[in-house]
C-alpha cells in the first residue's frame, strides 16, 4: 500500500467515524414510557398502559408524582400529548419540562397553574439560564385543555427556543448572547413532568388551596416525541446542522411568516403577564432582552 493509498485509506476513517457520531446524535423516540422514562418518585401515583404508550400522574394528600427521561439531550425538539387536570384544580402545578443537572441549571418550562371550576387555565412557561430564573411568561389557553388531549412543543437549538401549543408559537426566548443576554446552550438537559401540591402560590398567588375532596388530581400524557441529539459528553456532534439535526439548519433559525402572525395573535390575545413588561418588579430596571428581537 503505497502513501496515497494509506492517506486516503486514514481520510476515510475519520469522516466515516464522525459520520457515525453524527448518525447515533439524534434520537426519535419509542413512543413507550416504560423503555425511554424512569419514575422520579412515588411509584404507586404513576400508572402506565399495558403497551406503554400512554401514562397518567396522581396528586392526592399523599404524594405527588413524577418522570424523567433517562437520555439527556442537548437541542432538538420535543412534544407530549397532554390533557390536564379537569375539574376544581386550583394549587395544582403540572410542570412539563427540560432541565439541567448542574447547579447552575438551565431550565425550559411549561408549567400549568390549576384553576378554580370554569375559570381559564393558565399557562406558564419560564427559562433558566446559568443558574437564573425570574422570565416567567403567562397565557390563558384558548381552550379547555381537560377536555382532550393537546400537544405542547419545544424546539431549541442556538439560535432560539420556540414554546409551541397544537404547533402554534406561543413564546421565543432568542439567543442574544453576543449581547450578554444568557443563552442555554451548553449543559445537556433530560425531559421531566411532574405533578404536585404548588398551593402556596400557584393560583390567584396562593388564595386558593387545594380542595382535596376533589382529589385525586389527574394529568394524562400520550403521543410524545424527542427529536433531539443524545449527549455523548460532547457538544460538537450536537451543534452541526445535518437532515440529523435538522433544527440546526437555517430554515429553524427564526419563525416563519405564518408562525409570526400566530405568535402575535397569542400575545395580543392571550397574554396576561411578561416579566418584561413588568416595572414595579425590576424596579424599572428591566432585563435587558426586553428591548431586543424575538425573531
Amino acid at each position: 500500500m503505497n502513501n496515497l493509498q494509506i492517506a486516503l485509506f486514514f481520510l476515510i476513517g475519520i469522516v466515516s467515524s464522525i459520520l457515525f457520531h453524527i448518525s447515533v446524535a439524534s434520537v426519535v423516540s419509542t413512543g413507550n414510557f416504560n423503555k425511554d422514562f424512569y419514575v422520579l418518585w412515588s411509584p404507586t401515583h404513576v400508572n402506565t398502559s399495558a403497551d406503554g404508550h400512554t401514562r397518567t400522574l396522581k396528586l392526592d394528600q399523599q404524594s405527588g408524582a413524577g418522570f424523567a427521561s433517562n437520555q439527556m439531550f442537548l437541542f432538538g425538539q420535543i412534544d407530549m400529548q397532554i390533557k390536564l387536570v379537569p375539574g376544581d384544580s386550583a394549587g395544582t402545578v403540572l410542570a412539563y419540562y427540560m432541565a439541567s443537572d448542574q447547579p447552575n441549571r438551565d431550565e425550559i418550562d411549561f408549567e400549568f397553574l390549576g384553576n378554580m371550576s370554569e375559570q381559564p387555565y393558565i399557562l406558564q412557561t419560564n427559562i433558566y439560564a446559568d443558574g437564573f430564573g425570574n422570565r416567567e411568561e403567562r397565557i390563558y389557553l384558548w381552550f379547555d385543555p381537560t377536555k382532550d388531549f393537546h400537544t405542547y412543543s419545544v424546539l431549541w437549538n442556538l439560535h432560539q427556543i420556540v414554546f409551541m401549543v397544537d404547533s402554534i408559537p406561543i413564546r421565543v426566548y432568542r439567543n442574544h448572547g453576543d449581547k450578554g443576554v444568557p443563552f442555554p446552550r451548553r449543559q445537556p438537559m433530560s425531559l421531566e413532568a411532574t405533578l404536585w401540591n404548588g398551593d402556596s402560590w400557584a393560583t390567584r398567588g396562593g388564595q386558593d388551596k387545594i380542595d382535596w375532596t376533589k382529589g385525586p388530581f389527574i394529568a394524562s400524557f400520550r403521543n410524545y416525541n424527542i427529536d433531539a441529539c443524545v449527549w455523548k459528553g460532547n457538544p460538537r456532534f450536537c451543534r452541526v446542522a445535518s437532515h440529523v439535526n435538522w433544527w440546526n439548519l437555517n430554515n429553524f433559525s427564526t419563525l416563519t411568516s405564518p408562525q409570526r402572525r400566530w405568535f402575535k395573535w397569542v400575545r395580543k390575545y392571550h397574554m396576561i403577564y411578561d416579566y418584561c413588561q413588568d416595572n414595579e418588579r425590576f424596579q424599572n430596571n428591566l432585563p435587558q432582552e426586553w428591548s431586543l428581537p424575538k425573531y
